[in-house]
């Protein structure tokens, strides 16, 4: 380095460059973990225990690694504070049964002529009970939630950590959510179980089907699309009602077929009688007020007459 640019490089130059040299070290410092960086942190990430177990079951490091590093994915204390006070018998499923809601699905009805009498032609699922469910759903395609299903399924699957229980408790459920910290270890232990089974089946959906895993939204409780169908039953029911050559349950046309599909699968044919047709929606959703909402609108659409 010559005496001229010695010169010219300033004292405040030279303060500037290492302030921000220090920045940039803090921030590095704190976004590492112990296996991401070679180096232990104070400030463990949140899914540093759940990338271990995935690794573990098979999925490939670096992309795992490269997965949870993202700004995008984080720990969702609201969304799981928000499924812990969810309660399906305060749910108003009577706004379903409103003329304004009924007009709404006759005219997806007609929209969607086409798919969904094919889905009925092929499946035997009347097509006003799929339009049913989807208005139910996701009130006709238009509201499919916006949580990052990777976060829902991710932050639910890691609460299997007792230090993880420990902190979502004191600093949210506790304060913004009723039950006892008993309840809340128990539903915590029991979902973290089925998350996990739900996120591998996930990777494995987007992998598989080439998706972009920061693209997909859904539920707080990790329900994705038009179908608000949970991964595994993505892997195991959905289908390419397009042909496009991808199964996207934010697409009408797979959601439909798909949703005839999960009915035909669990049980359902044409001329089925009402008591066996509500039996068979309990599969979709275990609540009775859901499955009796489902029957209500589909005979108000004229499409299911009831037996």
């Amino acid at each position: 380095m010559n005496s001229t640019f010695l010169f010219r490089y300033s004292y405040w130059e030279a303060a500037l460059h290492l302030l921000t040299v220090a920045v940039l070290s803090f921030f590095w410092l704190i976004g590492c973990t112990d296996n991401a960086c070679g180096e232990p942190s104070s400030r463990p990430h949140p899914y540093a225990i759940l990338q271990k177990r995935l690794i573990r079951d098979g999925f490939d490091r670096s992309l795992i690694r490269s997965l949870y590093s993202r700004p995008e994915v984080t720990f969702d204390q609201q969304g799981l504070t928000a499924y812990f006070s969810h309660r399906e018998a305060t749910l108003n499923y009577d706004q379903f049964s409103t003329q304004s809601s009924i007009d709404q699905a006759n005219d997806y009805l007609r929209q969607h002529q086409k798919a969904l009498r094919q889905a009925q032609s092929v499946y035997g699922v009347e097509e006003g009970v799929i339009a049913a469910i989807i208005l139910v759903e996701s009130r006709l395609g238009t509201l499919i939630g916006k949580r990052l299903v990777l976060n829902t399924l991710s932050s639910l699957a890691a609460l299997d950590d007792k230090d993880t229980r420990d902190m979502l408790w004191h600093t949210h459920v506790k304060h913004k959510a009723p039950g006892s910290r008993s309840q809340f270890d128990t539903w915590a232990r029991r979902k973290s179980t089925w998350a996990y089974g739900e996120l591998k089946a996930f990777l494995q959906y987007v992998d598989a089907q080439k998706v972009d895993p920061y693209s997909v939204h859904g539920s707080y409780a990790g329900a994705l699309g038009i179908a608000q169908f949970v991964p595994s039953s993505v892997l195991r029911f959905a289908q390419d009602g397009n042909r496009d050559g991808q199964i996207n349950l934010c697409n009408h046309e797979d959601a439909i077929e798909s949703i005839a599909n999960y009915l035909k699968q669990h049980g359902w044919r044409a001329g089925l009688k009402r008591r066996e047709a509500f039996r068979i929606l309990l599969f979709y959703n275990r609540s009775k007020y859901y499955a009796e909402t489902i029957l209500k609108v589909a005979e108000r659409l004229g499409k299911l007459r009831p037996r």
